[in-house]
């Protein structure tokens, strides 16, 4: 708890004693200025600590001592905007939210509406309806970068003190954010995931920005999927979620056609504006190094005509891997099953997992060969190669390796807002949800990075990456284009994206996911077994699996079991790790299983066990 001095009058304060010029001063200002702080006078007043010892003593003002909140940092995007009237579909969004407001009752919506179509004024507008109603609102958003722009908009338009949940803060300010939501003093609540369990007493609403993102599920220690919070906590409290997405996750797009959610639509873009042209790339043919020549031409097209260009590599870094030439040795971490990846700016090789690093070889410490190459790209080698090309652009990168000083986000943000960026080069923090009027062309530099791992959602995860990419541009008054670099140019989820058809896309992976009765037909657990020894790890697991087949007979068909199998990444954090799946339609057989094995792994010695129910990732 911090605590502040501040300065007043005294009330009726005795016959006024002869002052110095300075003490005179320093009592008009606090006379005029009501209260202001200690810090405040030491500030304004040179001699003013003697000066206030000495009106003390003559019984003019008095110091007192109380408790301040630290407030976070401002750091907001804010644009001019004016009124404007909403479309057909935003209106009858925003009506149907606030008729179920008023009812005081859950009720679920998904609002599904493409990129740029006024997702936002429908937040802003359900906000207001819910304050005008004496209730509370909580915003998610997967990403802390997306902080500055929906805060400056929420502000310039509700005018009202709000509260900022998220890990961006230090902890007395997270502390002081929590309190003043806890004692009511706040009534709108922007955060993180972690900001569902804000302490509101009258929440009536909860928006969950981007709800496909999986960002919202909390990997380690407590695990948990902040979506599927915020309906869970929406229906125990009466009140209504929103859950807003271009791209749905295939859970809550079923849940919806199951009748759980009702579907809000948005399919136009606000002020008749339309969605950017697509043109695949393929790099079968067109492999000319990191830039196609379509996309190069079209960078200094847009750099001539003095527009925005955006982009898009998931992957931060220089080299995702580093090789010897001479005797093929692979540089990898000592810790986990990856490689290290070179950072040029930092000159060393690190692993994104644990942090584990080295610093850059010229010569291999196993055979001494001089041959040190670096395969594979990431964000920091776009950024130098665009530089290289462009040396007249203004060139910015936004990934997590170079948004790490306070506010760097909101600094980046402001500077592509006020047409000081040509390029910006970033990774997925780029494309969550910003809204960009500036940027006209996007470049995805390799679409199908998604695609080749081994994932359950590799499909819906490239799709919706791409597609969030593409919906930054043509956002403004000039119309927009996507680039798309890949070598599967035939893939379903990269042809999809091409023709901005999510109902096509999952269409085409229910088929997929209904063969394998995969979720979001069936229900997830992933039951994790891990060692500081592999063979400590394998034991146990296999001791898992013996228990939960003996149970399965008693279940008649109802929950598969798929493994045991090492995880994809075998070992993290030098520990190795061992996982066994369930699925199953009924989750009440799911979690007796679950707490079944949880009881048999309380006997490992050696080994831990995690339980993940409906996990995002397998790796």
């Amino acid at each position: 708890m911090k605590k502040a001095a501040f300065v007043e009058v005294v009330p009726s304060p005795p016959p006024l004693d002869a002052l110095t010029p300075t003490e005179r001063e320093i009592l008009s200002f606090i006379e005029e200025g009501g209260r202001p702080s200690l810090k405040e006078l030491r500030k304004r007043f040179r001699k003013a600590s003697a000066a206030l010892k000495a009106l003390v003593a003559k019984g003019q003002v008095q110091i007192k001592e109380e408790e301040v909140y630290r407030e976070p940092i401002p750091d907001t995007v804010e644009r001019e905007e004016g009124l404007f009237s909403l479309t057909p579909e935003q209106q009858a969004a925003v009506e149907q939210i606030g008729k179920a407001l008023k009812e005081d009752t859950f009720r679920p919506f998904l609002l599904h509406g493409i990129t740029g179509s006024g997702k936002t004024e429908v937040y802003l507008r359900a906000v207001q309806e819910a304050l005008a109603l004496g209730k509370q609102a909580v915003i998610l958003v997967p990403e802390i970068s997306l902080t500055p722009q929906l805060v400056g908009r929420f502000q310039k338009r509700l005018g009202i003190e709000m509260a900022l949940l998220h890990s961006g803060l230090a902890p007395g300010e997270r502390y002081d954010q929590w309190r003043k939501a806890r004692r009511g003093e706040v009534r709108v609540i922007i955060g993180a995931r972690s900001a569902v369990f804000a302490p509101c007493s009258k929440v009536g609403l909860i928006i969950v920005d981007e709800e496909h993102d999986t960002s919202y599920k909390q990997e380690d220690g407590v695990r948990y999927n902040a979506r599927d919070l915020a309906v869970m906590r929406a229906q125990k409290e009466g009140a209504v979620v929103v859950l807003g997405t271009a791209t749905p996750s295939l859970e809550s797009f079923y849940n919806a056609g199951q009748g759980r959610y009702k579907t809000l639509s948005l399919p136009n873009r606000v002020g008749g504006g339309v969605l950017p042209t697509v043109e695949i790339v393929d790099l079968k043919k067109e492999n000319h190094g990191l830039f196609s020549p379509p996309l190069q031409n079209a960078l200094a097209e847009n750099l001539a005509a003095g527009r925005q260009s955006l982009l898009f590599l998931n992957r931060r870094g220089f080299s995702h891997a580093a090789i010897c030439a001479d005797c093929g040795a692979a540089f990898t971490c000592r810790q986990c099953s990856v490689s290290l990846t070179y950072h040029a700016r930092r000159k060393a090789l690190l692993c994104h997992y644990c942090g584990y690093h080295l610093p850059a070889f010229q010569i291999c410490p196993k055979c001494g060969g001089g041959k040190i190459r670096l395969l594979g790209v990431g964000t920091e080698k776009v950024e130098g190669e665009v530089k290289q090309l462009f040396p007249g652009a203004r060139v910015a990168r936004m990934d997590s390796d170079v948004m790490i000083r306070r506010g760097a986000q909101g600094k980046v943000l402001r500077a592509l807002e006020q047409g000081e960026i040509d390029i910006l080069v970033g990774t997925q923090m780029i494309v969550k949800g910003h809204d960009f009027p500036g940027i006209t062309l996007v470049g995805i530099i390799a679409a199908d990075v998604a695609l080749h791992l081994p994932e359950l959602r590799a499909a819906e995860r490239c799709f919706q990456l791409i597609s969030q990419a593409a919906g930054r541009a043509g956002r403004g008054g000039d119309p927009g284009r996507v680039i798309i670099q890949t070598f599967l140019p035939e893939h379903y989820a990269i042809q999809r994206a091409k023709e901005h058809d999510f109902l096509g896309f999952y269409e085409e992976e229910m088929k997929s996911r209904q063969a394998l009765r995969f979720p979001p037909l069936t229900r997830m657990v992933n039951i994790r077994v891990s060692a500081g020894n592999p063979h400590d790890a394998e034991q146990g697991i296999r001791r898992l699996a013996k228990k939960g087949t003996a149970l399965l007979k008693t279940l008649r068909g109802a929950v598969e079991m798929l493994g045991p199998s090492p995880a994809p990444l075998y070992q993290i954090k030098g520990r190795y790790r061992w996982q066994l799946l369930f699925k199953g339609e009924r989750v009440a057989l799911l979690q007796q299983l679950s707490r079944s094995l949880v009881q048999e792994g309380k006997g490992f010695k050696k080994a831990a066990i995690e339980v993940d129910v409906d996990p995002v990732s397998l790796l």
